[in-house]
């Protein structure tokens, strides 16, 4: 009987690419610990204040992401292209598109919210 464990290849451009409104998309790969989700937002896209238990790091591939950190958001910082912002767990944040931006989120846990739809801050305007 062979136990092993199998690999998985995933291609981003094969995958759907989910719209969760006019100026943002993204697509997930969710193993059973970790998840793994490209992010695209137009120029002006905001991502409303939000905080969750799962740990984040947010690698800028293109573009730039401003945040605002902590439950008063004093906390401003930008993150370019080839930076990376840790987030750690439930530390409210938001984030603006200051240019069209791609972006890879690593969280640990997998997002249950992104997994199930039930992510209503991210499906509006």
């Amino acid at each position: 009987m062979n136990d092993e464990a199998q690999a998985t290849r995933y291609r981003w451009d094969d995958m759907p690419k989910e719209m969760l409104n006019p100026n943002l998309g993204r697509r997930l790969i969710a193993t059973d610990r970790m998840m793994l989700a490209h992010v695209y937002l137009d120029q002006g896209c905001i991502v409303p204040k939000h905080a969750h238990e799962n740990e984040q790091l947010t690698y800028i591939l293109e573009g730039v992401l401003r945040f605002w950190l902590g439950e008063d958001g004093s906390e401003v910082v930008d993150v370019s292209a080839g930076e990376v912002l840790h987030i750690p767990s439930n530390l409210p944040h938001k984030a603006e598109a200051l240019e069209t931006t791609l972006d890879v989120d690593i969280f640990c846990p997998p997002r249950q919210d992104w997994l199930d739809g039930s992510d209503s801050y991210l499906r509006t305007k």
